[in-house]
């Protein structure tokens, strides 16, 4: 089981940049892929960034070149650097962790941090 907690959501003008953060406990961090989620609001919940245990990353098209993913395996972490945000980048974001294993693959997610962007 793994536990993830977020935060660093908020209100932001377009242009402007935010950092989220997520903490995950529970599980060998550095062994799980982590990502960040995007769900505007009354769409489905899509794929923003994710980060693979050897570092590799990859972005949704219309985030790739504003948007960062890292992670820190010392500190059980991952972040989302948010620059040159748009309106359409208002939703909510969620952390989350996959862990693989011989035969499956768990997901586990957090609760979510809003982040809005105002034109």
């Amino acid at each position: 089981q793994v536990r993830l907690v977020e935060s660093g959501g908020g209100l932001v003008q377009a242009g402007g940049s935010l950092r989220l953060s997520c903490a995950a406990s529970g599980s060998d961090f550095s062994d799980l892929i982590m990502g960040w989620y995007h769900q505007a609001p009354g769409k489905q919940r899509e794929l923003a960034a994710v980060i693979h245990p050897s570092g590799r990353t990859n972005y949704a098209d219309s985030m790739r070149g504003r948007f960062t993913i890292s992670r820190d395996n010392a500190k059980n972490t991952v972040s989302l650097q948010m620059n040159s945000l748009k309106p359409e980048d208002t939703g909510v974001y969620y952390c989350n962790a996959v862990s693989v294993g011989p035969g499956y693959a768990s997901n586990f997610w957090g609760q979510g941090t809003q982040v809005t962007v105002s034109s």
